[in-house]
């Protein structure tokens, strides 16, 4: 059995077939869904999802790229979502350097209001980092020396360093499909030699990222045993023992979840 800890189930990608997506994930046993809110016009059908299914659960929170569209997010919105028995994490958040979509300023002001929502509500922080190592590992260096929060480094492709840094602060870190892309080989020794093995989590960030031998398609949470078996393979592990130690890691940082 597997925990889908980051997919994002209200995408207009699944709009025809969502009903065939949740039922092609409980036949390849994957049994709990985290569908994340990247905007907050996201947030109603992200929680619509998350209550049709007592094993689906949501997030409430503002991708970097969206930050300049969110200028008067607040940290009360934020936690006043987060009541919900549904919503399980603050987030996604973070910074995109790469796009830029929305000014570093913006971003690094969202992500500093997502932090604030996170030690508010004891829920964990989903974080997003692209091209924006550095700023990333000074912002969570200096804030949880401030006050201390839970986070996952959500879809790890980042650098050595801001991985040292995460680990060290008690982080965990979720693995998706890019681990099994032919090139991809720094990511696989980030995992096999860097991340905890207790603290580690598997996700399809789906419809995007899809594993060998679908990439290029749309991904979708039945593909994340692909993943399952790529992480098994670098850490050495069994399939029984990595569904175990990724099982345990989402319900220990996720404690507002159920397990089935």
């Amino acid at each position: 059995m597997l925990v889908e800890t980051h997919a994002n189930l209200h995408h207009a990608d699944f709009d025809d077939d969502i009903a065939a997506v949740i039922t092609r994930a409980r036949l390849a046993k994957i049994t709990t869904i985290v569908t994340i809110c990247c905007y907050m016009d996201e947030f109603v059908p992200a929680l619509a999802i998350a209550q049709s299914d007592p094993d689906i659960w949501c997030t409430i929170g503002v991708h970097p790229h969206h930050a300049a569209k969110h200028p008067d997010l607040s940290v009360a919105e934020l936690v006043a979502g987060a009541a919900n028995d549904k919503v399980i994490g603050i987030g996604e958040t973070g910074l995109d350097y790469h796009y830029n979509y929305s000014p570093r300023d913006d971003q690094i002001k969202n992500l500093m209001t997502h932090i604030e929502a996170a030690r508010q509500t004891g829920l964990p922080l989903v974080l997003h980092t692209r091209e924006a190592d550095q700023d990333m590992g000074e912002i969570l260096q200096r804030e949880l020396a401030f006050q201390p929060f839970r986070f996952v480094l959500h879809s790890y492709t980042s650098g050595a360093e801001l991985a040292r840094i995460g680990a060290e602060a008690g982080g965990y870190f979720s693995v998706n499909g890019i681990s099994t892309f032919k090139n991809a080989h720094p990511v696989r020794d980030i995992i096999r030699d860097i991340m905890p093995d207790d603290r580690i989590m598997l996700e399809t960030d789906c419809p995007y990222l899809a594993p060998v031998p679908h990439r290029g398609r749309r991904n979708e949470p039945a593909y994340l045993p692909l993943i399952r078996d790529q992480l098994a393979d670098i850490k050495g592990w069994n399939q029984n023992d990595t569904d175990q130690r990724t099982n345990d890691a989402f319900f220990q940082l996720f404690t507002k979840a159920v397990r089935p």
